[in-house]
């Protein structure tokens, strides 16, 4: 699938990974956004479920397995280059999750991996809408 001027959106999962207060944010490896933090998630593929796109991606990216998965919101990714034309186009299914179990190892497309407290997200210059996310998501929590 051609991830850079693509001809069609891409439908990708982003998963707000709790773990007790902490929040996991992955520092990414490839494009768009590359050696930027951000939530752990990627591209669905071809006959997978939603859910089982975060499952994977969070495994894939961090080494950890997840429970409790539930919807949070649905946010589009659209950058445009110099020109005006679509670079990237993601429409991406945010999903929150609780940790199930394994040691955080980032793979895949993270650098890096860290649980960080929702007071300590500002440091991290995350994108605007990651941050709503990770809000709506506390919220949420606080809720049940």
């Amino acid at each position: 699938m051609k991830r850079e001027y693509p001809k069609h959106p891409i439908a990708a999962v982003g998963v707000v990974l709790f773990k007790d207060d902490k929040v996991l944010l992955i520092k990414r490896n490839k494009p768009p956004k590359s050696y930027q933090w951000s939530i752990p998630g990627g591209a669905q593929d071809l006959g997978e479920p939603l859910k089982d796109t975060a499952r994977r991606e969070v495994m894939e990216e961090t080494g950890l397995s997840i429970k409790n998965i539930l919807l949070i919101d649905t946010v589009d990714y659209i950058k445009k280059d110099t020109q005006g034309t679509v670079e990237y186009h993601y429409s991406l299914i945010d999903y929150m999750a609780d940790y199930k179990g394994g040691i955080l190892t980032p793979g895949d497309d993270a650098l890096e991996g860290k649980w960080v407290a929702a007071n300590e997200l500002d440091q991290y210059n995350l994108w605007e809408e990651t941050t709503k996310l990770i809000s709506k998501a506390i919220s949420m929590r606080c809720k049940d």
